[in-house]
């Protein structure tokens, strides 16, 4: 699978959740599931393979301090959810954010929910193992998947720092939007 295909399968997805009743992660989630599944096990391992670095690519200090002003606030594995929301957006939303993380206070589910005050916008843990859940259901047990996955996987580097080993210090500038002013929490 290249990376155009895994945007195809995103696409498609996000296409037949649209269609569906109830939380749009939760659709988009069971509809990725649902193509996944409609394939070949090798198919599912190149899509994780695919998953996993537009993941790591995104796993930057300017990326998690977007992601915790939007979640007022954004743990390692918080950071996980919102980097597998993001890419659920599709590659427009993804590639825009990439180059510029501030670009998402445009995005209309974060308008929604800075208007609503929730903090649950663009977060999706599910979409982390929806290639698991469809290699589990073709194979019948996920352990497979985590051993034929496993030789591929590699590790980025620590997100809470940067690549100069500092630690990043969102904490102390709560309110303060810092480089990413349309991000911040909006005004009263």
């Amino acid at each position: 699978m290249n990376i155009d295909d895994f945007w195809t399968v995103i696409e498609t997805a996000r296409t037949d959740a649209a269609s569906a009743s109830g939380d749009p992660s939760q659709a988009f989630a069971s509809a990725l599931v649902e193509r996944l599944a409609a394939t070949w096990k090798q198919t599912i391992l190149e899509y994780q393979q695919c998953f996993d670095q537009l993941h790591g690519a995104i796993y930057r200090r300017d990326m998690w301090a977007a992601g915790h002003l939007i979640g007022g606030g954004c743990s390692d594995d918080a950071f996980m959810d919102f980097r597998a929301g993001l890419i659920a957006q599709g590659r427009q939303w993804y590639e825009r954010a990439a180059t510029a993380p501030d670009v998402l206070a445009q995005h209309p589910d974060v308008i929604a929910a800075a208007v609503e005050g929730t903090d649950e916008a663009l977060f999706n843990e599910t979409v982390n193992y929806a290639a698991s859940h469809a290699y589990e259901r073709i194979n019948g047990d996920d352990c497979t998947f985590l051993r034929r996955l496993r030789p591929v996987l590699r590790t980025p580097h620590r997100p809470g720092t940067g690549r100069n080993g500092r630690e990043l210090r969102f904490q102390r500038r709560l309110g303060n939007a810092g480089p990413f002013p349309r991000t911040g929490p909006p005004l009263p």
